[in-house]
């Protein structure tokens, strides 16, 4: 179930989306999230948020659209999981978060990653993954 949260506390996804870390999340961002898309469902993406026009969404668009849509952004949050849960397994461990950490170009340790493992609520050793609220927990950090 979503927790009771604030939602600017949702700047994790935003950072999760944006990529290229520039502040913004462009076409290219989305395209590498959601790599199954098309061109024309993430062009959709950009213009409902896309307030002023610029080809972007910055954070207070994004912002703007989950206040608005508040049911949507479980499913935005569900996506970026379901992005990150690279084997598909409806967890998320270590392993996926590395490939995932490296290939958004994100310089994380081992041990950053070690720890947002253990904060979402699994044992690093384990074969085990974190479900999708405790990969909320590791957000939240």
């Amino acid at each position: 179930m979503w927790p009771a949260r604030n939602i600017s506390d949702l700047r994790s996804a935003f950072e999760i989306l944006d990529v290229d870390r520039d502040g913004k999340i462009s076409h290219e961002d989305l395209k590498t999230s959601y790599a199954d898309a098309d061109d024309d469902v993430i062009g959709t993406m950009i213009t409902v948020a896309d307030s002023n026009n610029d080809g972007y969404v910055e954070y207070d668009e994004f912002e703007k659209v989950l206040e608005r849509n508040s049911n949507r952004s479980i499913g935005l949050l569900e996506d970026a999981f379901k992005a990150i849960d690279g084997d598909g397994d409806g967890k998320v461990g270590y392993g996926d978060l590395r490939s995932y950490l490296n290939s958004a170009g994100f310089e994380v340790s081992d041990d950053e990653i070690k720890s947002m493992v253990r904060f979402g609520g699994i044992d690093v050793d384990s074969t085990d993954g974190v479900t999708f609220d405790g990969f909320l927990k590791i957000l939240a950090v």
